[in-house]
């Protein structure tokens, strides 16, 4: 199933390992700062809340169900889990686990041979809201339900869970003593969250809808009310922790397309938004809203600059040309709105997530790796990253790591594997797979329309929006909606939506044949940055003579009828990133692997493209317990998949909070785990 949304399917997903205390393998990459623009919240003591109020946070839709683990969990499902269940390790802003100390007085690898034991000793005062203390039972529940030999359970995730062998209370009281039957680097992510027995126990229950609460929990906050529009949470009164600042928090579904209406009517406090709408919020208070991001900021290095002025917006139209009675009330109207907007303050960071073009190597021209790789090397990553990042006052730097965002431990840029972009080096592949630019080709560049046995036909039609700064404007219109899969719409058939591309070099043809590749893109507001930077690859196609056709697909089915099925030669989607790579990335990138049946089993590896060495390096990486040495075998598998170019990482993915002002301690999150109870409005 598409991760966890811990990567959850967001699929997004939707996330190193260490281990026994004398093989403990740190090194100086686990120290030091958060890269730039990690994370950006407005810090503040807890001592400076109010205490009190009700916080109303937007989601993109109701959760179907509270259980992290069920395949149609989201990411309101993990934001709810983590305010209302224990997490045994939470994630710091660069993405390192971090022992809980609410839940967890410790948690050793105590034995690596002949089986590897990690012994949890419990907090003595965790108990569940219905007053039973914390204890082995849960999480021999937990295991039972996940292990995936109960079909009860259906296809709940069991990353992990596969790999133990027994659980049992431990020596001394409040221990719960695990042995695995295979070594697992990754321990550190399981049982987060931790769900109580009568949750797990019962696959009924397990399986229950989000409509029907979630009845005992164990966090700073319990669900009180569940509607078909929204999640109301209030503190637990059992909770031993220190106690939350707020009272209420109300998780409110507000789809993106609707969230800047939203903010001006008053019904939010904390969302998620595009750029079009955090631009419209910084343009209301464009001076004071810099000077208090930068002031109130946590993050260790965040991008200041302030987005460009949206002076093209509805209300600044309004206010400079209304004119009359209506254009009076238009421009009262404008301003209303403008000073609805400028209670919020926008919260910026790159996302632990990725953009990525993917590269069909099921079939057609793209199953040979020399094109594969020509394609790769026609890409200016760094411009795509420019064009995307740049606008919103983001680090511009193109991802170098298909498995690590830069920041995190281990991170090293393997794009090198593959070689910098270099239209010549592209050519020379192409001819090399018998692809090369012959005389119906440049007829064809000149305008002349030749068929495949040199007569004449219609050439490829180019595409809207050919010029630079065309592009760069619908680039700061939009962003990806940052769900718990991979961004991006899936397709329907009977599409009416696809264009050829004639380029600015002659088109290679292979046996009379032109290469053209299919590029499927969504076709819905939420796509709107992946179209605008899908026609700037199109035009560096052009430049080694590979044409596209771009097929814009309905946004709901992009993903499911098109990614998931290989009905595409190109396209572009993103991936969370993890915590815990060798667990999380093996099947994005593991080996297709023939059916009984004749089909192919892809896992999650939707271009197709592995090998057998990719899959070892994971393999090894996750029995592997000394940290340095997983992360360098998870390094090595990173590198031979840029080498086998199905998977091209272009850039993190911005993301943008709109967080009214005086709300703390919360924003744009990036990799850290929100600490629930002390967000909080100032005094």
């Amino acid at each position: 199933m598409p991760i966890a949304k811990r990567r959850r399917a967001m699929l997004l997903a939707a996330g190193v390992m260490l281990p026994l205390p004398v093989l403990t393998g740190c090194s100086s990459e686990d120290d030091g700062p958060p890269p730039p623009a990690a994370w950006d919240i407005a810090s503040a003591p807890r001592t400076g809340t109010t205490g009190s109020g009700t916080l109303r946070w937007a989601l993109d839709a109701t959760p179907a169900t509270f259980n992290t683990f069920q395949k149609t969990a989201d990411t309101g499902t993990q934001r709810i889990a983590g305010a209302v269940l224990p997490s045994l390790y939470t994630l710091d802003a660069r993405g390192k686990p971090q022992r809980n100390g609410d839940y967890l007085t410790g948690a050793d690898v105590t034995s690596s041979e002949p089986r590897q034991v990690v012994v949890y000793k419990l907090n003595p005062k965790a108990v569940w809201s219905d007053g039973r203390p914390i204890g082995a039972e849960d999480f021999q529940a937990q295991w039972k339900a996940l292990r995936g030999t109960d079909a009860a359970y259906g296809r709940a995730r069991n990353a992990g869970y596969d790999r133990i062998a027994k659980i049992e209370p431990g020596d001394k009281e409040h221990e719960v003593k695990v042995t695995f039957a295979k070594r697992y680097t990754d321990w550190r992510s399981l049982f987060t969250p931790l769900y109580p027995k009568s949750v797990m126990a019962n696959p009924a229950v397990f399986a229950a809808p989000a409509r029907k609460g979630l009845a005992v929990g164990a966090g700073p906050f319990m669900v009180r009310q569940v509607t078909d529009t929204s999640v109301t949470l209030v503190r637990n009164p059992r909770w031993w922790g220190d106690r939350a600042r707020l009272s209420r928090v109300l998780f409110r579904t507000v789809p993106a397309e609707k969230r800047a209406e939203a903010l001006i009517a008053g019904q939010l406090d904390l969302a998620e938004v595009d750029a079009a709408t955090a631009r419209r919020i910084r343009a209301a208070t464009p001076d004071k809203q810099a000077a208090g991001a930068a002031r109130g900021s946590s993050a260790p290095g965040k991008a200041g600059a302030p987005e460009p002025s949206a002076s093209g917006t509805a209300e600044t139209a309004g206010a400079n040309g209304a004119s009359g009675t209506s254009g009076d009330s238009a421009t009262d109207k404008n301003r209303s709105r403008t000073r609805a907007l400028s209670r919020f303050t926008v919260r910026k960071a790159l996302e632990p997530a990725y953009t990525q073009l993917a590269l069909n190597g099921t079939k057609g021209p793209l199953a040979d790796d020399r094109v594969r790789r020509a394609v790769a090397r026609a890409i200016d990553r760094k411009a795509l990253a420019k064009l995307v990042l740049k606008p919103m006052g983001l680090p511009s730097e193109p991802l170098g790591n298909h498995l690590l965002m830069a920041g995190q431990p281990g991170y090293q840029d393997h794009s090198g594997a593959l070689g910098d972009p270099d239209a010549n080096a592209a050519q020379s592949l192409l001819a090399d797979a018998g692809w090369r630019a012959g005389e119906a080709g440049r007829q064809k560049a000149l305008g002349g329309k030749t068929d495949d046995r040199g007569g004449r036909q219609s050439a490829p039609t180019a595409t809207a929006s050919t010029t630079e700064s065309a592009t760069e404007s619908a680039t700061a219109s939009a962003t990806e909606s940052a769900t718990g899969r991979p961004s991006g719409a899936a397709p329907a058939a009977g599409d009416a939506g696809r264009r050829g591309r004639a380029g600015k070099a002659a088109l290679v043809r292979k046996q009379g044949r032109p290469l053209v590749l299919r590029f499927v893109l969504p076709d819905d507001r939420s796509g709107a940055q992946l179209r605008t930077v899908g026609e700037r690859i199109a035009r560096m196609l052009e430049k080694i003579g590979v044409g596209t056709e771009i097929t814009k697909v309905p946004g709901e089915s992009y993903f499911r009828d098109h990614i998931v099925t290989g009905d595409y030669d190109l396209a572009l989607y993103s991936w969370p990133a993890s915590a815990y790579p060798a667990t999380d990335a093996r099947p994005i990138y593991a080996k297709p692997q023939p059916a009984a049946d004749g089909s192919l089993m892809v896992e999650q590896n939707y271009t197709r493209v592995g090998t057998d060495q990719i899959d070892q390096f994971f393999d090894r990486a996750l029995s592997e317990l000394d940290g340095g040495a997983s992360r360098s075998l998870v390094s090595r598998a990173d590198a031979r998949i840029w080498a086998a170019a199905g998977s091209i990482p272009l850039y993190q993915r911005p993301q943008l909070v709109a967080v009214r002002k005086g709300l703390v301690n919360a924003g744009a999150f990036g990799f850290s785990t929100p600490r629930y109870q002390d967000i909080g409005f100032r005094r």
